[in-house]
Formats: structure tokens, C-alpha cells, sequence
């Protein structure tokens, strides 16, 4: 199995390659890493990442935060929602699985996302990102809900944490 740091490693060799100036890697979340792309390349990144995809058109302009999630065999990001944004992932590599409620409740069903999978989180919706047998990456856009007061990486409300953040 592939490590963290080859992986983000091969990941960011993969942008440079395909001409995209990386704002950010954070290789320290402990389910994993990611690598955010600079804003003004983000059609580039939807036409890349997205392509054959319909897209929501609000993901079409302004702030988007591209990234590239590394979701690690096992692991599993917080039970969590965001009050300013809505999310647009899709998996471009491995399979991931994702936890979606209106409510705080975690429910027992968790979709399973193969390559090539789509899913819309809209603003508010609790949401979980979950590594299965093998490294998942997924492509993510962000959704301003207010565009006066984009989202940032603490418009994040956990509910469950599995690293006690």
C-alpha cells in the first residue's frame, strides 16, 4: 500500500504536470491530506476533475477552493457541517464512502462512491468522508452561500470527531 507522503507526493506531481499552481498542502490531518489549488485556476480544475459532469451552476464562479481530498484506508474525517458553504465532490481515484444527514443524527447507511462518482452537499447538511480498503481521492469545489462571507476551513461544526478535535 501506498504511503501519505508518496501519495500527496504523486498527487502534487500530478498538478504541477497538468500546469496547476498548488496554494496549499496539508499533509498533517490525521485521515489523511490535502492540496488546495489557487482559486483562479478553478475552471481549469472543474474541466479537468469534472469533466463530462454537471456541475451546479453556483460552482461556476467566485471563491471555489479547489482541492484534492486524500481520504486514508480506514480513516474518516469529523460528522460535520458548514454554514457558509455547500460542497461538490467527486471521486477521481479509489472509492471513498459518505455519511449524509439533515440531522445531527449519524445514520447507518453509508453510500459507497466508486470512481467516477458525484455527490452534492448542500450548506447545512451533516456530512462524513470515509477511506475504505484503499486510498480515496476526491475532487472538491466549494459552494459560497454568502459571497460578502466566503467559507473558510473553520466554518467547520463537528459533531463527532474521531481525533478529539
Amino acid at each position: 500500500m501506498i504511503s501519505k507522503q508518496e501519495l500527496v507526493e504523486s498527487i502534487r506531481s500530478q498538478l504541477v504536470n497538468n500546469s496547476f499552481t498548488i496554494a496549499e498542502v496539508d499533509a498533517t490531518r490525521p485521515w489523511g491530506a490535502f492540496l488546495r489549488v489557487v482559486n483562479s485556476q478553478a475552471d481549469k480544475f472543474i474541466a479537468t476533475y469534472f469533466a463530462g459532469v454537471k456541475v451546479p451552476p453556483q460552482a461556476q464562479q467566485g471563491e471555489r477552493s479547489p482541492k484534492i481530498l486524500l481520504v486514508a484506508p480506514g480513516q474518516r474525517l469529523s460528522w460535520q457541517h458548514h454554514d457558509r458553504r455547500s460542497e461538490f465532490w467527486r471521486v477521481v481515484s479509489g472509492k471513498a464512502g459518505v455519511y449524509l444527514s439533515a440531522t445531527n443524527q449519524h445514520p447507518p447507511e453509508m453510500r459507497v462512491l466508486q470512481k467516477g462518482d458525484t455527490v452534492e452537499i448542500p450548506q447545512g447538511v451533516r456530512h462524513r468522508l470515509v477511506g475504505l480498503d484503499e486510498w480515496g481521492v476526491v475532487a472538491e469545489i466549494w459552494i459560497h452561500t454568502d459571497p460578502h462571507h466566503p467559507s473558510d476551513e473553520q466554518d467547520i461544526y463537528r459533531h463527532q470527531d474521531d481525533y478529539q478535535r
